[in-house]
């Protein structure tokens, strides 16, 4: 299970930018009563994996949801908000679809991920072309989160970091395992 939400029922679910509903086998239904998947990828929502949950997909893009005011008790976001163009205003808007007392938990890539692969791709190119243009996303720095969450409206937050190191023989076998990779 991703996280132990057990202490508490959340008769209403949003999974933001849920892709195939990844987070949604790793949930329960005595835990989420509920859920809405929402995705801008009508593809991945089609072909959403199985939950025990009842669960709607909605196709609509983080930044303009279509709910109402203080509809859901819980809101998560795993690996999708770092593709947003806007994310105060995906934040302004996750925090508007929250009951007052409801719960966001998000996962987000923060600044200094894939540092390396960046780097060395900004070398290469500029030792190459005499100059370089970014082919990896920018990702908001984590000391920035708490800032735009509170900017948005949150007011108790809690923002964490785990840093996971993974090794390679070479560029390859990087960018092989990016691209298997579902959230890249």
């Amino acid at each position: 299970m991703l996280l132990n939400l057990s202490l508490r029922t959340f008769p209403l679910a949003l999974d933001v930018g849920s892709g195939r509903g990844y987070i949604a086998q790793h949930l329960t239904k005595e835990t989420i009563e509920k859920l809405i998947q929402v995705d801008i990828a009508e593809n991945a929502l089609k072909n959403a994996v199985e939950s025990e949950i009842p669960t709607v997909s909605v196709v609509a893009d983080e930044e303009f949801l279509p709910f109402k005011e203080d509809t859901f008790d819980l809101v998560v976001s795993s690996l999708s908000l770092h593709w947003v163009n806007d994310l105060p205003r995906a934040f302004r808007e996750i925090h508007q679809v929250l009951k007052p007392d409801g719960v966001f938990i998000g996962a987000m890539f923060g600044g200094d991920t894939l540092y390396e692969l960046r780097c060395s791709l900004q070398l290469a190119e500029l030792e190459r072309e005499g100059g370089f243009s970014p082919h990896v996303s920018p990702f908001t720095a984590v000391s920035d989160l708490g800032h735009l969450l509170s900017r948005a409206g949150f007011n108790t937050l809690t923002v964490d970091t785990d840093e996971i190191q993974v090794n390679y023989p070479g560029l390859f076998e990087v960018m092989e395992d990016l691209q298997a990779k579902t959230y890249f």
